[in-house]
């Protein structure tokens, strides 16, 4: 079988495929992938150094208002079009996978007017525009929200998940936990901003330090880069117990997050899906600053469903912070109520899912 993947912008997109891809490698061993990407996307560097065979095109992402650059966009995607065409041909696909992101509009428009079976995965509880494009031409629309099914054709939607979310079941919480040398006794609240971190969540957190090192349960606080010598200068001139963890990045995410009890963090796609798989409360903090505020209306998709609570920027301080948190850890009750409500909306399989999807489709071929 030959699998032509498609995705790129942000690690949103790119990441979900890679874990697509690492499923379906365990289900077949002489499966061919091509991803098509653009050269100056992070999936240039990100695929090519997971060993898949890479080819790009050049397209942009239309203005969300009237403007001359949407008409250049336009000249490109035709051109993305035919190009796309003649790599589909030449690599002899069997299906086309779009990931997000407005590479794929050319790939995946192609790949339907070829004939080849397509599928797109929205990530979002709001779709993006390449999405909404496409799905009139797809065969199948999967979703990781049930909020996201109004903006598609219904007969075409499928639930799978986000196939990340496969990828942190079944970790030892227990190594997690020593990987950072918390106590596996006490309940521990993991904090963070996204891989760069970010600088309201930081400053809320710097201020709450004194609280936290003297409360029972444990903090990991994870700065960003860019962030940490700042935040390290800032906690010097305050109390901050030895149960206070302040890391600049954490490379085994999926192992420390099977090992903590609550998360504080940004809506991304990706970590809700992890997070819900692994049952999880969480106090999320959307960015305002995305496309279509779309981070919000994830963030929603779990707080109307108590499985978080929605603490927007304009709201978030050190106050703010530190109630939410109390009230989450210190109220065994209500943790083990957000911790049910937060599993029932995971999708654990989700990676099998999409994978059971796209066999569908190449078998009906």
């Amino acid at each position: 079988m030959k699998i032509v993947v498609s995705g790129g912008g942000t690690g949103g997109h790119i990441y979900p495929a890679l874990a697509l891809i690492n499923e379906i490698k365990k289900h077949h061993e002489n499966v061919e992938f091509l991803y098509i990407g653009t050269e100056k996307g992070l999936e240039s560097s990100i695929v090519q150094r997971a060993g898949i065979p890479f080819q790009s095109i050049h397209i942009t992402g239309f203005k969300r208002k009237v403007s001359m650059e949407n008409m250049k966009t336009v000249v490109r995607f035709l051109k993305g079009v035919t190009k796309s065409k003649r790599i589909l041909k030449d690599f002899g696909a069997d299906v086309v996978i779009g990931t997000g992101g407005y590479v794929c509009g050319p790939v995946v428009y192609a790949a339907s007017k070829l004939g080849i079976p397509t599928i797109i995965h929205e990530q979002n509880s709001l779709p993006g525009l390449t999405n909404k494009f496409l799905a009139r031409y797809v065969d199948k629309v999967a979703i990781c929200f049930e909020e996201a099914k109004k903006y598609f054709p219904e007969h075409k939607v499928v639930l799978t998940g986000n196939p990340r979310a496969s990828e942190v079941i079944g970790k030892d919480p227990q190594k997690g936990r020593k990987s950072l040398g918390l106590n596996s006794e006490k309940p521990c609240v993991l904090i963070f901003g996204g891989s760069r971190g970010a600088r309201p969540i930081n400053e809320a957190v710097i201020e709450a330090l004194p609280h936290f090192a003297k409360q029972s349960y444990q903090v990991v606080y994870v700065t960003g880069e860019v962030h940490y010598d700042h935040v390290m200068e800032q906690a010097k001139n305050r109390n901050v117990g030895s149960h206070v963890i302040i890391k600049p990045f954490i490379h085994n995410m999926p192992e420390v997050l099977g090992g903590v009890d609550l998360v504080v963090s940004r809506a991304g796609a990706t970590t809700l899906a992890e997070i819900t798989a692994l049952g999880l409360p969480s106090i999320l903090v959307p960015s305002p600053y995305v496309t279509a505020n779309h981070q919000e209306v994830n963030a929603r998709s779990l707080s109307d469903h108590e499985a978080a609570v929605l603490l927007l920027e304009k709201d978030l301080t050190s106050q703010s912070l530190i109630k939410h948190i109390d009230e989450i850890l210190l109220n065994e009750t209500r943790l083990n109520q957000m911790k049910e409500a937060s599993r029932a909306l995971g999708v654990p399989d989700a990676a099998e899912r999409l994978y059971k999807e796209i066999e569908r489709l190449v078998s009906k071929k």
